[in-house]
């Protein structure tokens, strides 16, 4: 991925010089937060992301109240093409439900996975790729700082999956069992100054009773190039639940692929309320290498022998413009003869 959501902008100017649009130098993870990003992980990277997590629910109207933990966890996988990803995605729950209509209170204990899907996510549009302007300034601080139009532009893309839910599922509507399809927009703008914007449009379980719409708007914001700070919030509506979620947290760069993160979940509704703490951990295996350019280099050898040749043709002038005149003289007599090897 040329941009990750969280890591975009500390990487911007390794990013552009790298020949797949897709792939980065540091980690692209998804967490901390739920979004998803515009971006793949670039091909031949499989990353594994988890995150254990308590909740606590308490439904007022109903009296009754929920605690336990659980863990959400990916792996993904650059597929062939550079804008292409394949994934498997879940959440699994174990938690005891308490019910306090009666004078003695009630206990359920519950297990089970909220979800589980396999899908693949394509980027369609990717307004950065091949733009100059987008590229840093390494020699203006204010350029680098100031706002450009085209960032209102997002990258795009499109995500399909298959959801599987099993029978008597406690996490889902009655009924809501087997395979069902998932579909999801994801844009993304980069801004500059570190700050990214990710946002998410899906329709969930396709064809049930209980279909669902989620929107997801997450923030972030990068401190410096370890450290980056997000908020988010997320829409659920359905027959079966509605909610709206809201998340902070932040998350801190290890090492170019390691990634550690954490993040509150809360909402202000009492049908139910709900709070969550949860710790992350993103991690890949790099087995992606730039593909060769015609002469049978790599793209990163290309570009450093582009930038070597583009230094000895500076050293040259310079040492042309402290040459004396009378050399200077002959020299632009032999003008027309090249010695310089492309």
């Amino acid at each position: 991925m040329f941009l990750n959501k969280t890591y975009l902008t500390i990487i911007l100017f390794i990013a552009s010089l790298t020949a797949q649009a897709q792939y980065t130098e540091v980690i692209n993870s998804n967490r901390p937060g739920v979004s998803r990003s515009a971006f793949s992980v670039g091909t031949n990277v499989v990353q594994f992301e988890a995150g254990p997590f308590t909740v606590k629910e308490e439904h007022t109207p109903l009296k009754y109240d929920v605690s336990g933990f659980g863990v959400d966890f990916a792996a993904r996988y650059g597929l062939l093409l550079p804008q292409l990803e394949i994934n498997i995605e879940g959440t699994y729950q174990n938690d005891t439900q308490t019910d306090f209509r009666s004078l003695i209170p009630t206990e359920f204990k519950r297990s089970n996975f909220k979800n589980l899907t396999v899908g693949a996510k394509y980027l369609v549009y990717d307004p950065y790729k091949n733009a100059e302007e987008e590229k840093p300034n390494i020699y203006s601080y204010h350029a680098n700082k100031r706002f450009k139009w085209s960032s209102l532009i997002p990258a795009v893309a499109v995500y399909v999956g298959a959801n599987f839910d099993t029978k008597d599922n406690p996490y889902t509507a009655p009924g809501v069992e087997g395979f069902s399809p998932k579909v999801m927009v994801a844009t993304q703008n980069n801004f500059s100054s570190g700050w990214v914007l990710v946002m998410n449009f899906s329709k969930d379980k396709i064809g049930t009773d209980f279909s669902d719409f989620q929107y997801i708007v997450t923030v972030t914001k990068a401190i410096n190039q370890q450290w980056v700070l997000f908020g988010e919030t997320q829409g659920i509506q359905s027959d079966f639940y509605a909610d709206n979620l809201f998340r902070f947290g932040g998350a801190y760069l290890w090492s170019k692929d390691f990634q550690l993160d954490t993040a509150l979940t809360f909402n202000t509704k009492d049908t139910p309320s709900v709070f969550g703490v949860n710790l992350g951990v993103s991690y890949r295996l790099d087995f992606h290498k730039d593909p060769e350019m015609d002469n049978g280099t790599s793209a990163e050898e290309e570009a450093e022998r582009k930038a070597n040749k583009k230094r000895k043709k500076k050293n040259k002038k310079n040492k042309d413009d402290d040459a004396p005149d009378g050399d200077k003289k002959r020299k632009k007599e032999t003008q027309s003869i090249d010695f310089d090897d492309e």
